[in-house]
């Protein structure tokens, strides 16, 4: 079926290649209406499996009548596209518009092997806000991986460190999947590979991981180790605000939490009060200054806090950017 958008300029709502799932919706009928495959819309998404929620966003292909005064930037910006693509999808040698012009606007396809998705910092953003999820989620879990570590990062083997991942923690610690929901890279990459709706799993224990999204830094941060990139530094902090964004959460003990804080054997969370064998030292004695409390009150809490008023800031202007440029 052949979908028309109107013109960016005309009245009214802001046009959209976002289609809101609605009770009784399906994958393949969205699929039928967008004239598209169901692997195309997964891979457009995201998507780790059919299940879709309703409120849930999805990205469509569409076509696009353009409308005396639309340029190629315009349009690429309202629909979450590049110039580039744009004319390479629609064969333009020349940025010329006219009005009339039916466009072909196919939103590009996300990163993806088998469940797991890996993305820029910017991409997993744009994923997590339009997601629904059904599990209450409301601690976040900060781990480091200890091993692997940088040396075994080669710069592209992503997929082939979750799948290592992946393969101990079924094999030789007998958990269902990969333990952790979200696994950050040196060079400030994100994936997604437990899906948000399973609590992870870990030694970290039932209490945490019930309500709890576990993420697993690549890399040993204890002191003497692993220095961390400016790059990983950032995507951590940045994400780590999106989520609580995204949760309704405030940067506090209760709402971002660190393996070191939750006793071994016991599983029940102990913050500063153990013996060092009775605590794992994750998410490392070098974690943005420390994985004390105090450490985290007074370095982490306070990146994570700034990061979300910019955030929430840019998502304003961006909003009404984007009213502006519908007027």
């Amino acid at each position: 079926m052949l979908v028309i958008i109107s013109p960016v300029h005309a009245s009214g709502n802001i046009p959209s290649n976002i289609y809101v799932v609605k009770s009784g919706d399906t994958l393949p009928d969205i699929a039928h209406i967008y004239d598209t495959s169901i692997e195309d819309l997964q891979a457009m998404n995201g998507l780790q499996s059919d299940e879709l929620s309703v409120g849930q966003k999805l990205r469509v292909p569409i076509m696009y009548e353009v409308s005396p005064g639309d340029t190629l930037q315009d349009i690429a910006a309202i629909y979450h596209s590049s110039l580039e693509t744009i004319k390479t999808i629609n064969a333009f040698s020349s940025d010329q518009l006219f009005p009339g012009q039916i466009l072909q606007i196919i939103p590009p396809k996300i990163n993806m092997q088998g469940q797991d998705i890996l993305m820029t910092k910017e991409e997993f953003r744009d994923w997590l806000f339009h997601q629904k999820f059904s599990r209450k989620i409301s601690l976040i879990q900060q781990h480091h991986t200890w091993l692997p570590s940088y040396k075994h990062f080669k710069g592209s083997n992503h997929f082939q460190m979750i799948e290592g991942m992946r393969n101990h923690h079924i094999k030789q610690m007998g958990w269902k999947n990969i333990a952790q929901n979200i696994t950050t890279f040196p060079d400030g990459k994100v994936a997604v590979s437990r899906p948000f709706n399973i609590a992870p799993e870990g030694s970290i224990g039932p209490e945490a991981n019930t309500i709890g999204l576990a993420i697993e830094h690549v890399g040993n941060f204890d002191i003497g180790n692993d220095v961390m990139t400016e790059k990983h530094k950032e995507t951590i902090i940045y994400i780590t605000a999106l989520l609580c964004i995204k949760f309704g959460l405030t940067p506090s003990i209760d709402s971002i939490t660190y393996h070191h804080w939750w006793h071994y054997k016991t599983k029940e969370r102990v913050l500063d009060d153990a013996a060092s064998y009775e605590v794992k030292s994750c998410p490392g004695t070098a974690f943005f200054g420390g994985n004390s409390t105090k450490s985290a009150k007074n370095n982490f809490y306070p990146l994570v806090e700034r990061k979300m008023e910019e955030i929430i800031a840019s998502m304003d202007e961006n909003q009404s950017e984007q009213s502006n440029t519908s007027k």
